[in-house]
Formats: structure tokens, sequence, C-alpha cells
């Protein structure tokens, strides 16, 4: 399988005395799901930052399919090929869910014949009728938001989808509901999902997960490697 993400040698110290990443490598492939789990602190975010280009590592190299990342630059790296889902949702208030969605393909510079049919449609997949597209962000619940921010992922077309605590707000029943659709689009779509979560039930879920812990990142098998 295609490499999609690679790290190599990946450090990251906020200075010269609080390290908080040591050496990581680790290689993301095309068409798999993972999950980044660890203790509040471990480290996940640093981890999950830097994935995003949301920031650089204090030494090592990060690769989007084999190019570095300091070659491509992070903004560049950011706007084209990664999509990112925060927990907090992160739409519009102003704006409406179906513009949202247009204003995000708009910036990432994607043209079809119609977007606004396309994120309608979109969110129609996720669970979103056309009625509750046009409403304000503000007035949806938790879960609709962020049915909504997963749509505006989807939409942008980027292989590699980002998502930090994406269910952390949410109830069991949605969760799962939205667990399954990132396992349907990178079975059906060949997309690459990176999902930090707190949940070991959902990690399991996932193709591959690695635990954040002493610095490193460590594969490990869910459930009875969990509690380790």
């Amino acid at each position: 399988m295609e490499n999609i993400l690679s790290f190599e040698k990946v450090s990251y110290s906020y200075n010269s005395n609080a390290k908080v990443l040591k050496d990581v490598d680790i290689e993301f492939e095309a068409g798999k799901f993972y999950t980044i789990i660890g203790q509040s602190g471990s480290g996940k975010t640093t981890l999950i930052s830097l994935a995003c280009g949301l920031d650089s590592p204090s030494s090592g190299n990060i690769s989007y399919k084999g190019r570095s990342l300091k070659s491509i630059s992070l903004e560049k790296y950011r706007n084209k090929y990664v999509s990112i889902i925060f927990q907090g949702y992160n739409l519009l208030n102003y704006m409406n869910a179906i513009e949202n969605i247009t204003s995000a393909m708009s910036i990432k510079g994607i043209k079809t014949k119609d977007n606004k049919q396309v994120a309608i449609n979109m969110l129609k997949r996720v669970g979103i009728s056309e009625t509750q597209g046009m409403q304000k962000t503000l007035t949806l619940s938790g879960g609709q938001q962020q049915r909504v921010a997963i749509a505006r992922a989807l939409c942008c077309q980027c292989e590699l989808i980002i998502a930090d605590e994406p269910t952390g707000n949410l109830d069991e029943n949605t969760s799962k509901e939205i667990i399954n659709l990132f396992k349907d689009i990178v079975k059906n779509e060949n997309k690459t999902v990176i999902m930090v979560t707190h949940n070991k039930d959902i990690a399991a879920e996932s193709d591959e997960t690695y635990l954040v812990k002493d610095k490193e990142l460590v594969k490990v098998h869910l459930p009875k490697d969990f509690n380790n």
C-alpha cells in the first residue's frame, strides 16, 4: 500500500528541557483507519498537530506521499492535502451548514458542476437533511454539528483525514454512527483516517491503534494491551 504520511525520527520539544515526543517513526498507509490513544498530557495533541501541519517537529522529518512537508510548506499542506476534524467542530457560526462546506471547498480550490449540491448530497450521507443544512450551525445539536464537520472534510476530497476526538462530545449511538461512517469511507474511498480518541471501544474498531507513552508511539492490540 502507498504511504500517505510518514514520520521519520520525529522529536518535539517545547523548550530544550521539555521533550514531548522522541524519535517517532511511523508510516500511515492509504485505505486504513488509525487511532491514537494515550493519557492526557502524553503527547497525543502534539502528535496530531504535527500530522495536521499546525506545527513543525524540533527534529526529524514528516512526509506526505514521499514529499517532505518542509518542501511542500505547511500552509499548502493544510490547504490542499489534509482535512482536519476538530472536537470543537470549528464551524463558522454566521453561516449555515451548506455554506460552511462550500466555503471550505472554495478555499481548497475544489470546483465541481455544483458545489452546493455536492454539499447537500454529502450532508444527507452523514444524516443531515437539506432543511437542516440551511440552518445556522449554532441551531444544530452537537452531534449534528460534528456531522457537518465530517461532511465538510469529505467534500474537500483530501486523501488524508485527521480527526481530534471527533466523538468526545457525542452520545454512544451517535459515536457509533460516526465511526461506521469513517470505516465506510476508508473501505470504499481508499481514504486514510487518523483519529485521536480516549475511548478504547472506538479505538478497537480501527485497523491499527497506537499508544503515545513515555514520549514514544507504540502499536497496541486492543482490548488486551490497552490497560498494560
